[in-house]
């Protein structure tokens, strides 16, 4: 008895179209950096070769709010929240270990780091940098924020050697300062996940049968699904949540 053979579809994705503009109308043509032309090609591997999931959830941070003013007010200087965020990585990172490794080449071992290197996406004239702020752990917060400013401004002056943002375990990438509700960020190979964070928004709630607001922030946490299940970037995002709601035990 004879059967149809299945049809075997090419390993090789077909080309991008090459396509004559003019025939719709005028148009310019405009350089890419060399820069964006560098990273776009690693984004694009990144993209192709890893399974993307994001999870989404939301934090509460009127705590968060709260003490940071306050504690800044102690040690006599503003700060913001990204070194908080950094901080609730490192602990979160900490509790689940898998999320701190990185896949082996031909796909059979994971790399379990014992360092908390946290990348810092920037955004520059050049495109996204990102950073890294080594040994995070070991920082204190008025420490990470000194870190933050300079490789952030130094970052968008000049850009930074690449010493300097290689080594991270994880990367959070922001965009509290413009807007938004989620997003997909890309994760950053060899890492297997990288933190997205949107603009904090107010709600209603309910507290205690009374009504009341509370500020939150979008979290959208994308994962490498050949190493981390849907179960356990949940439970991440939780507890990276109660982090947050204990901005005492950050410091």
């Amino acid at each position: 008895m004879s059967s149809t053979p299945t049809k075997v579809w090419p390993a090789t994705l077909p080309p991008m179209p090459e396509v004559d503009f003019s025939q719709f109308g005028e148009f310019e043509l405009a350089e890419l950096s060399r820069h964006q032309q560098y990273a776009g090609a690693f984004l694009a591997r990144n993209w192709a070769q890893i399974p993307h999931v994001t999870h989404n959830d939301e934090a509460p941070v009127d705590a968060l709010n709260a003490f940071r003013r306050d504690y800044g007010k102690e040690i006599g200087r503003k700060l913001t929240s990204l070194p908080f965020l950094v901080k609730a990585l490192v602990n979160t990172l900490e509790e689940f270990p898998v999320f701190n490794s990185s896949i082996s080449s031909d796909g059979k071992q994971l790399v379990m780091k014992q360092y908390f290197n946290v990348g810092i996406a920037v955004e520059t004239d050049k495109g996204l940098l990102v950073p890294v702020i080594r040994d995070a752990d070991k920082k204190s917060l008025s420490e990470l924020t000194d870190e933050l400013i300079d490789k952030a401004s130094r970052a968008r002056a000049k850009g930074l050697p690449i010493g300097e943002m290689s080594g991270g375990c994880m990367t959070i990438s922001s965009l509290g300062s413009i807007g938004g509700t989620s997003f997909t960020p890309i994760i950053n190979a060899p890492e297997v996940a990288i933190l997205g964070i949107t603009r904090e928004f107010e709600r209603v709630v309910l507290v205690g049968g009374e009504v009341s607001t509370r500020r939150y922030v979008p979290l959208s946490l994308s994962y490498d699904h050949r190493v981390i299940n849907g179960a356990d970037a949940a439970r991440f995002c939780r507890f990276y949540a109660g982090q947050l709601e204990h901005p005492e035990r950050l410091i």
